[in-house]
């Protein structure tokens, strides 16, 4: 199989590029993969095709930009000249911009495909049925929280039109069926990115590293990581440092850089910025626990998934999807109030002073992330494109025996 992948890949800083980097350093090493093809963003910096793997051809089409109103058509163009057996879209609302115009015509990509008759998966990462609309950092005016609400409605319906949608959640599974009468869609999980040797759950040096990680400035904010911890310096012998690991949303340019200046006068806190692939697990590794400091969430978390791999202790708001995959998936942490500095000052030093605790923690969500590898996850896409091609090849043999 010839597998177009469209999607963001490093060193593009569009979200979900880390994502693709490890759904293609697998696709590569399963038997039935010929070749890929990346249909992906244009960067200044050539794309990170250093896999040690043995693998299939790579090959990268540069072919679309963000908030550019012709990606429909130079994505389809690139489809018509690479001709691949089956296409992998990886999306959410936002992949080809955040400009409502430029975004719903990429959005119509996948339907462009089923109607070429290319057998097409939409992986869909968050629906906007399930993201508050103001703690988001999207608006948190009711009349425009309306009117996102229609056109994220709008746009649900053309990435439908896929053969099939593959959301990571159940909950998304359920929502998109009842509201849509959708009969395509299907739970494939996040995926653990690596899955590594059982770490060895020792107490980590100190100063203890408290980390976060991310694409910061939305709902996803640093303010309140660093009061916590210089609260619990007040009263706790705890020797902390702070790492905020990776670069602002692209929607709020300048943020982290903002967040560095007010906080200039707190020791022990490192900007890490943008994290090469290569450089991620000495990151973890490194960190004491790794702490969420989200007001919201869109989505399953890929950062969640990664601190299980390298069998990290979390620290994670008590809200909507973070608390839905430790239900679902079996991870385990320390919950704060979202917006209380003192509610996560205590889950940090809960954890940190207590080392049975942290290791508890610690074995859960190796153990949770160890249940789904990219390996599975990629034989998953693999066993859904065949069913789909399958169904294609029966549905054309049905319209020649009713023509015959």
């Amino acid at each position: 199989m010839k597998l177009a992948i469209v999607t963001a890949y490093p060193p593009s800083k569009v979200t979900l590029n880390e994502y693709a980097y490890h759904l293609v350093k697998h696709f590569r090493q399963r038997e039935n993969i010929t070749e890929i093809v990346l249909l992906t963003d244009k960067t200044e910096g050539k794309k990170d095709l250093q896999f040690v793997e043995a693998g299939c051809k790579v090959s990268v089409k540069e072919c679309w930009s963000f908030n550019s109103y012709t990606n429909i058509i130079k994505v389809t163009q690139a489809i018509n000249q690479t001709q691949p057996d089956a296409v992998l879209f990886n999306l959410q609302f936002m992949k080809f911009g955040d400009k409502k115009v430029a975004a719903a015509l990429g959005l119509m990509l996948p339907l462009v495909c089923k109607l070429k008759k290319i057998p097409t998966i939409a992986l869909l990462h968050n629906i906007l049925e399930e993201v508050d609309l103001g703690s988001a950092g999207f608006t948190s005016n009711k009349i425009m929280q309306k009117l996102y609400g229609f056109i994220g409605s709008t746009l649900t319906k053309l990435i439908l039109q896929a053969d099939v949608v593959a959301v990571t959640m159940q909950k998304y599974v359920d929502t998109l069926e009842a509201k849509y009468k959708a009969k395509n869609v299907k739970l494939i999980p996040h995926g653990t990115f690596e899955i590594l040797e059982e770490p060895s759950f020792n107490v980590p040096l100190q100063p203890f590293k408290v980390m976060t990680f991310g694409k910061f400035g939305t709902y996803k904010k640093v303010e309140n990581l660093i009061e916590a911890v210089e609260e619990i310096k007040t009263y706790s012998n705890l020797n902390l440092e702070v790492v905020i690991a990776g670069t602002d949303n692209p929607n709020t340019p300048g943020y982290l850089e903002s967040v560095k200046k007010a906080y200039s006068h707190v020791e022990g806190v490192t900007f890490t910025g943008y994290v090469e692939e290569q450089e991620v697990p000495k990151l973890f590794k490194e960190s004491a626990l790794v702490v969420f400091p989200y007001t919201s969430t869109t989505g399953s978390s890929g950062v969640l998934h990664q601190a299980g791999s390298y069998g990290k202790a979390v620290v994670m708001p008590d809200l909507g999807d973070l608390a839905l995959l430790v239900k679902d998936e079996g991870y385990r942490g320390e919950f704060f109030e979202p917006t209380s500095v003192s509610s996560l000052a205590l889950a940090v030093q809960k954890i940190l002073e207590n080392n049975a605790y942290r290791v508890e923690l610690e074995r859960a969500n190796y153990k949770a992330a160890t249940a789904y590898p990219m390996s599975r996850i990629t034989n998953m896409y693999l066993n859904t494109f065949k069913s789909i091609i399958l169904k294609k090849q029966e549905d054309v043999l049905q319209k020649q025996e009713v023509i015959a």
